[in-house]
């Protein structure tokens, strides 16, 4: 492909050189950059790639693309254009033959739940046939093949060249997280989403967001990019959770038809008779195609709302009640969601990804409403990102627990205890020393040992922050860790001595 072509549709404001230069790849990384490449030149949080541009044509870059006049210019073909990050995925898209126009693509944002509901509507889709690609928080599935995540979301680059794998394995549809961050930095550009779903917002990311609107407003543009004008002939629908209060917000800024799905409100996708245990949900989906019952091995209230926005996935592409009723049940526990450790104890460990204080309210309050004994919570706050948020999840934690232990999360660069007495200042704020005790261990694995040799018969014990997780990032370096492993050994090592 040339550089012409590739650049064809792209808001060109200025252009140099011969543009007929055949074009081997698309980067946005200089390091990166092999003899043929496109060098786009993108301002990064830290980095601004137009300083680069030298560099990249030394390094066998065959054109570049800037939005910044150069005041060199290179000895290459150049298009200056409005927005580089942008034009990154559309060229990326173009590059790559446009995959996502030959795939259904469902993308799910929102605070919490995305994981969780993109693997139930992997389920739920390929229970009726469907060969579904995933890309999210965890890894990035290709039919059989998985590959560890390198973000929620990844680069323009990446994810273009992930889908066009995805389509030339064979795959028909990909449900895909889409983080405030990859909305926010044009990552997703180049892809014409089909179904779009909301789950909900709470306080996170506000190290990158200016503010809690500004954070709703990148989560907004998947839906305001719904478009019914569309290349592509599937139809489009926005899912919205009318239990969330921007929820109805959503669904009056999408230009698409919207179903939206509740709980506790009238809506489209509605469960009612809910009956929760900590063997799985069963409730009665009322639903645009009738009522039916369903059963699930996920646990919690949270986790019928998530399963009420793939449900309403499912019904979109055409999926029967009796296809949904078998996918639904054959769904296995998402990988750190509410996970279950188990080692032969007689009392229950739970590891989930809760790292805001909303997901800590959500878990804790479904390991009340279900436990036999006590709660007894191991958390921590990750370092060089939202302090704010760090006094609300000691809060949360400490009404809704009998047990807290305060430990690290992933402390990067900060010192682990002063995160830890940033998160204390909100313990001490709501503290029953008659009711609640709690212990600070910065040493993330003696606290989860210390928080199993607590656990007496029946007590439920939640190790929150990281999920699926298999590292700890201390100062700048990657540790293997993982919340699981920790946990089970501690359990057969209590048994041991028992």
């Amino acid at each position: 492909m040339t550089f012409a072509e590739l650049v064809h549709s792209l808001d060109v404001i200025e252009r140099a050189g011969d543009a007929n230069v055949a074009i081997g790849a698309v980067t946005d990384d200089s390091r990166a950059v092999k003899p043929g490449s496109l060098f786009v030149a993108v301002k990064g949080e830290r980095v601004d790639g137009h300083r680069f541009v030298t560099q990249a044509v030394g390094s066998g870059a065959a054109a570049v693309v800037v939005d910044e006049p150069i005041t060199t210019a290179p000895a290459v073909p150049m298009v200056r254009v409005r927005d580089s990050r942008k034009a990154l995925g559309l060229l990326a898209g173009r590059f790559y033959g446009e995959p996502a126009s030959r795939l259904t693509l469902v993308g799910v944002t929102g605070t919490n739940g995305k994981t969780t509901i993109t693997y139930l509507c992997k389920a739920l889709l390929e229970s009726a046939g469907r060969q579904v690609g995933l890309i999210g928080t965890v890894a990035y599935h290709i039919g059989a093949q998985r590959i560890p995540a390198s973000h929620t979301t990844p680069g323009a680059v990446e994810l273009q060249t992930v889908l066009g794998q995805m389509r030339d394995a064979g795959l028909d549809s990909v449900v895909m997280e889409v983080s405030s961050h990859a909305l926010a930095l044009d990552r997703v550009a180049g892809c014409e989403f089909d179904v779009a779903v909301f789950t909900n917002l709470t306080q996170d990311h506000l190290d990158f967001h200016r503010d809690m609107e500004d954070y709703f407003q990148a989560k907004l543009r998947l839906f305001t990019g719904l478009s019914v004008a569309s290349r592509k002939s599937h139809p489009k629908r926005a899912l919205v959770n009318l239990d969330d209060p921007r929820g109805g917000d959503v669904a009056a800024a999408t230009r698409v038809p919207v179903w939206t799905y509740a709980i506790h409100r009238e809506a489209d996708v509605r469960a009612e008779q809910v009956k929760l245990s900590l063997a799985g949900s069963t409730f009665t989906v009322k639903s645009p195609v009738g009522r039916f019952p369903v059963e699930s091995r996920l646990v919690g209230e949270h986790n019928v709302s998530n399963l009420l926005a793939a449900i309403g996935v499912g019904l979109h592409e055409g999926l029967t009640p009796a296809q949904i009723r078998a996918g639904v049940a054959a769904a296995s526990i998402v990988p750190g969601r509410f996970e279950p450790v188990e080692a032969g104890q007689d009392f229950t460990v739970l590891v989930d990804y809760a790292h805001t204080d909303d997901a800590l309210i959500r878990v804790l309050s479904t390991a009340q409403s279900l436990k036999t004994g006590r709660v007894i919570t191991v958390f921590g706050c990750g370092g060089d990102r939202d302090r704010t948020k760090r006094p609300k999840m000691g809060r949360a934690a400490t009404r809704l627990s009998d047990v807290v232990f305060l430990t690290s999360d992933n402390p990067r660069t900060e010192d682990p205890l002063a995160i830890l007495r940033e998160v204390e200042v909100g313990v001490k704020e709501v503290l029953d020393p008659a009711r609640v005790r709690y212990e600070k261990i910065a040493d993330r694995a003696k606290a989860i040992e210390s928080a199993i040799r607590e656990a007496r018969t029946g007590d439920t014990v939640v190790i929150a922050g990281k999920g699926h997780e298999d590292y700890q990032i201390i100062g700048t370096t990657k540790h293997h860790f993982d919340d699981r492993e920790v946990a089970r050994d501690a359990i057969l090592k209590r048994l041991k001595r028992a």
